[in-house]
């Protein structure tokens, strides 16, 4: 029987071992409900492979920036013009990186209930597969979430071997309203599930609750969403750190008091694509070196440059741009005694000097700090393999609850004046070095979340959320071009404002390519 690709992974073994210990986890070849899932060590090792970068890969790496920071205009990229200038096909690659990331990973949450829950019902501890259940509930609705606010219309799978086995394989595209509650409900069974504390990097009960927090926040729904943000504020288990650089570019700072959710990486021993491969899409070209090449894939956008506030830390802290400096930084290369001159006393961002020599000349003339590790730790940077890094990659974090908060207690209003929700807002601009706000407004929030966020893939979702109206007018302001001439949007249409399917999904599934229908009567 034929087996589609959205739900062969039924069917297929599961990742392979990792070295370090959080994401170390057996074969699960041979393995079943009754020799196997004996103990809470055997049951974590399984869903740690939940966290792990490997299976996460296809998404983190480009598709997240094209989605997320090249369609905002945060970024510019001379490879994914389609998401720059908004004429995405169906048979774009990322596109399919993502969807398959994403439904792969859904099916492994899929096996893992299933298989825990009949571990249980033969009599298996509850006390270490409940927690495990409700992790799987956690990585599903997380994930269908972010289908639903990609795609809009998607299916929903929940027994994936169900499907096989019917041999029906004509899954309908859900109404949006349905995979956002579907995201919802699964995000409820974890909240009530996992326990109020872990090891750091474990989701717990309160990254249900901020995830919650942001759907709510997502659905127009203030009051739920100020409740959840809430709840994971006064839980006093997160703070604000101070070396927001290091949050993206340390492996000493992964798992951080800041870190709510992110996908576990580690310096993994091939160089070639097992770690954190943001690295090189991002760094200087200048920064080239034995250890890891910089080929600026993508790049800061002149119109996220011009959003940043006089004095705003995050500025450097997340661009290089002429004069940023970095003393640890000696990157060498072979037959260049200009370039290793120019190097000698640290990494310089020259626009001025020629490339060749060292210099920076890109499109926008600024380079991308985040998840940038540097040159590789011979060179002064942090540690690097190849491409690899072995930074963390966060998809929440406790800066975005308290963005939250403050953008639920206005609650669509014109401004607020509210004091918790300015303290909310004050505390992260405050680490940005800005002075508070007395009152702000849905733009001030929109403002703050960009420049807070640039560069980690949810820009496009605060810009859809607007509406159709708002995201165009955003959208047809921005400066999308190069320092050699600007670029502005015209073709903005509404059925932008979510991706179509894969096209090989569609051939594969035709009803795909339908109408979507409610999932629930």
């Amino acid at each position: 029987m034929k087996i589609k690709p959205l739900y062969a992974l039924v069917l297929t073994a599961m990742l392979s071992s990792c070295s370090k210990d959080f994401i170390e986890r057996p074969s699960l070849s041979g393995t079943t409900t009754g020799n196997y899932y004996n103990n809470a060590d055997e049951v974590r090792a399984a869903t740690s492979t939940l966290y792990s970068g490997l299976p996460w890969r296809n998404y983190e790496s480009r598709a997240q920036d094209a989605i997320g920071d090249v369609m905002s205009g945060n970024m510019f990229t001379y490879t994914d013009v389609e998401y720059l200038n908004f004429t995405v096909s169906s048979a774009s690659e990322r596109i399919g990186a993502s969807w398959g990331a994403f439904y792969k990973i859904i099916g492994y949450s899929n096996v893992m209930i299933k298989t825990f829950e009949e571990k249980k019902a033969a009599g298996g501890g509850a006390a270490y597969l409940d927690p495990a259940i409700a992790e799987c509930h956690f990585i599903r609705g997380m994930l269908y979430f972010y289908i639903a606010r990609t795609w809009g219309a998607a299916p929903i799978i929940t027994d994936p071997g169900a499907t096989a086995l019917s041999g029906n394989f004509n899954i309908p595209r859900y109404i949006q309203k349905d995979v956002l509650r579907f995201a919802l409900e699964e995000l409820q069974l974890a909240e009530t599930g996992l326990p109020e504390s872990d090891v750091p990097g474990r989701v717990t009960k309160y990254a249900a609750k901020g995830m919650m927090a942001k759907l709510y926040l997502y659905n127009k729904d203030y009051a739920n969403a100020k409740a959840k943000a809430e709840e994971v504020i006064n839980s006093g288990k997160y703070s604000l750190v101070a070396d927001y650089s290091g949050m993206f570019t340390k492996m000493s700072m992964n798992n951080n008091a800041e870190s709510i959710f992110s996908i576990q990486h580690q310096l993994a021993q091939d160089p070639w694509g097992t770690g954190n491969i943001k690295n090189p899409d991002r760094g200087a070209g200048a920064l080239r070196t034995s250890e890891a090449d910089a080929w600026e894939m993508y790049v800061p956008s002149l119109d996220l440059l011009k959003e940043y506030e006089f004095g705003d830390l995050r500025r450097r802290w997340s661009v290089m741009e002429h004069g940023w400096t970095n003393p640890n930084w000696k990157p060498q290369r072979v037959n260049a005694p200009k370039y290793n001159a120019f190097m000698a006393n640290g990494f310089k961002y020259d626009t001025l000097q020629p490339a060749e020599d060292g210099g920076s000349q890109g499109p926008t003339r600024s380079n991308i700090v985040k998840y940038f590790a540097g040159p590789g730790k011979s060179f002064g940077g942090d540690p690097v393999l190849g491409q690899n890094s072995g930074n963390n990659v966060v998809l929440l974090r406790y800066a975005d609850i308290l963005l939250i908060y403050a953008e639920a207690v206005l609650a669509g209003g014109t401004s607020t004046s509210d004091a918790k929700a300015l303290d909310a807002l004050n505390k992260v601009r405050s680490r940005a070095g800005l002075s508070p706000k007395t009152a702000f407004t849905q733009d001030d929030i929109l403002h703050e979340r960009r420049v807070e966020f640039a560069f980690e893939g949810d820009y496009w979702y605060d810009i859809q959320r607007q509406g159709y109206a708002k995201a165009k007018a955003i959208v047809e302001k921005q400066n999308r071009g190069t320092v050699t001439g600007a670029t502005y949007i015209t073709n903005f249409t509404e059925d932008k404002m979510y991706l179509p399917i894969p096209s090989g999904e569609i051939v594969q599934d035709p009803e795909l390519g339908k109408e979507p229908v409610p999932y629930y009567k």
